[in-house]
């Protein structure tokens, strides 16, 4: 039987060419078969690992390495420090995507009963981790996927966060009518013929694809979304590293003022903001 530092190893050396960071991958994987963390499998690098696990160990390597996401294998993804359940039916958070909550957490003072819209919710990503910094927002997901909004569901049962209301329907179908003081989104914005998409062909395309630019469903939510705002409220949206000039030109467009692009962590402009001083 080899050890569990060997099947790491040959794990590793199996995902080399495939992933950016396949010591990782192959720890995450084998801590999965195993129920070990990553330092649980450093306490017991020397253990031997059951013929069983190994081969359910070598499955989750063969499927990783024809480019099926960490996070489907393992079920999970941490974002904001949350474990959140995830499944072939939403995109796998992205830790780029922090930058978002981030910027909306400084627009909602603690103690904050402001009301927030994330359009697009996906797994519930941001909509969760800004309830779990402000429990007393008032928050609203949408997602027109019906499983998506189920992992929503299960992601603020498991996590305790009851507070958020979710709906099912297309962008703000749900919400007519409703305004509310912050709304964010992280839309499709892939274009439709992008050579990347062949890297996240196991993410739903749906979640990913927003026409021949990309640019479809930043445009949708920026036209509808200065009627669903109170004054003096923001809209925030996540996009693509090269759409920061359209997307402010689509807030411009549309009568939003104070646009500002922010830089993820990697220094790629990531989130395009604006707001409205009236009623629409």
């Amino acid at each position: 039987m080899s050890t569990i530092a060997e099947n790491l190893q040959s794990g590793a050396r199996c995902l080399d060419r495939l992933s950016e960071s396949p010591r990782l991958d192959a720890e995450l994987l084998l801590g999965k078969v195993l129920d070990l963390s990553r330092a649980g499998l450093a306490a017991r690098c020397d253990q031997p690992v059951a013929a069983e696990s190994e081969r359910a160990y070598a499955a989750l390597i063969d499927r990783r390495s024809k480019g099926a996401p960490v996070a489907y294998l393992t079920g999970t993804r941490e974002f904001w420090s949350l474990p959140l359940q995830v499944s072939p039916a939403v995109l796998v958070p992205r830790p780029e995507t922090e930058l978002l909550v981030e910027l909306a957490l400084q627009r909602l003072p603690q103690g904050s009963c402001a009301s927030v819209l994330d359009l697009g919710t996906g797994s519930g990503a941001i909509a969760l981790a800004i309830a779990s910094e402000r429990p007393q927002a008032r928050i609203v997901g949408i997602d027109v996927s019906a499983p998506a909004l189920d992992i929503a569901i299960r992601n603020a049962h498991a996590l305790g966060l009851s507070r958020i209301e979710w709906r099912s329907g297309s962008w703000f179908a749900p919400v007519r009518g409703e305004r509310f003081d912050l709304i964010v989104a992280n839309p499709p914005y892939v274009a439709d013929a992008d050579p990347a998409l062949e890297k996240l062909r196991a993410e739903p395309g749906i979640a990913l694809c927003a026409g021949p630019k990309g640019t479809d469903a930043l445009a949708a939510i920026a036209a509808g979304a200065a009627a669903h705002l109170c004054p003096g409220g923001w809209l925030m949206l996540e996009h693509g590293s090269g759409q920061a000039p359209a997307v402010a030109q689509l807030l411009a467009h549309h009568g939003f003022t104070g646009i500002r692009s922010h830089s993820d962590f990697s220094g790629k402009p990531r989130v395009t903001l604006g707001t409205v001083h009236s009623s629409h």
